[in-house]
C-alpha cells in the first residue's frame, strides 16, 4: 500500500512537471519547473495538505497551506479539490476557497479567486469542469458551475454557471462565444470585448443621427420652391 502511494506520487509529479512544459513556453527542462515554479509547488504542497484534512488533521493541514501561501503567494484551502494536471501559471495571488472543486488539466493564471459569497457551512465555492482555462485576475463567486472547456477571460466577474465550450468575458462576465477549436492556451487578445462592442454600436448610432441632423438643417435653410 505505501509502495504503491509513493509510486502514485512521483507519478503525480512527473505529470505536473510535464504538464507546465507543454503549457508555459517559457519552461526550459524538467529541472527549471521543478525548482523554480510556484505554482507548481503549490499543488504539491496542497494535496500534502489535502490527504492531512481529508484525515481530519485540520490544523496541520491549515499550517501547511499557511506555509504554502508563505513560499508561493497562491493560497490553497486544504479542504478545496484539485484534480490531475492542474497547472498554475505564475500563481501570484490565487485564492481557491475551502468547497472549490477543480477538475482535469485546468490552466490557472496569477490573481484568479475561487471565492464565496456564503457564510453557511455548505458549497459555496465554485465547481471547475475538465479542460478549462481561466485568465489572470478572474473572480469565480458562490456553488457555480463552469463546464468542461469553457474559457473565462481575464478579470471577468463570473457569479453564474458557465455552459462546456463557453467564452465568458466581462463585468459581470456574459457568455460572448462557443469554443470552435480545443483550448491549449488563452490567447486574450483574441476575446471580444462586450464593452468595446457597445461602445462602437453607441458611435456608429451617433453618426448615423448627426448625418441625418445635418441633412435636415440644409433642407430647412435652403429655399423652398415657393419662396423661388
Amino acid at each position: 500500500m505505501i509502495l504503491r502511494s509513493i509510486r502514485e506520487i512521483f507519478k503525480m509529479i512527473r505529470e505536473d512537471i510535464q504538464t507546465a512544459l507543454a503549457k508555459d513556453p517559457a519552461a526550459r527542462n524538467p529541472v527549471e519547473v521543478f525548482f523554480c515554479y510556484p505554482g507548481v509547488h503549490a499543488i504539491w504542497l496542497h494535496r500534502i495538505a489535502h490527504f492531512l484534512w481529508t484525515r481530519k488533521l485540520y490544523f496541520p493541514a491549515r499550517l501547511l497551506s499557511h506555509i504554502n501561501r508563505f513560499l508561493t503567494g497562491v493560497e490553497i484551502h486544504p479542504g478545496a479539490k484539485i484534480g490531475r494536471r492542474v497547472f498554475i501559471d505564475h500563481g501570484a495571488g490565487v485564492v481557491i476557497g475551502e468547497t472549490a472543486e477543480i477538475g482535469d488539466d485546468v490552466t490557472i493564471y496569477q490573481g484568479v479567486v475561487l471565492g464565496g459569497v456564503s457564510r453557511e457551512k455548505k458549497k459555496r465555492h465554485p465547481t471547475i469542469g475538465n479542460n478549462v482555462v481561466i485568465g489572470a485576475a478572474a473572480v469565480l463567486l458562490g456553488p457555480i458551475t463552469v463546464g468542461d472547456g469553457a474559457r473565462i477571460g481575464a478579470n471577468s466577474v463570473v457569479v453564474r454557471s458557465v455552459p462546456p465550450g463557453t467564452t465568458v468575458v466581462g463585468v459581470p462576465g456574459r457568455a460572448v462565444t462557443d469554443r470552435v477549436k480545443p483550448l491549449d492556451e488563452l490567447d486574450h487578445s483574441a476575446l471580444p470585448d462586450p464593452v468595446k462592442e457597445a461602445l462602437e454600436i453607441l458611435l456608429r448610432r451617433q453618426s448615423e443621427l448627426e448625418e441625418r441632423i445635418r441633412k435636415l438643417e440644409e433642407k430647412l435653410s435652403s429655399p423652398s420652391e415657393a419662396e423661388r
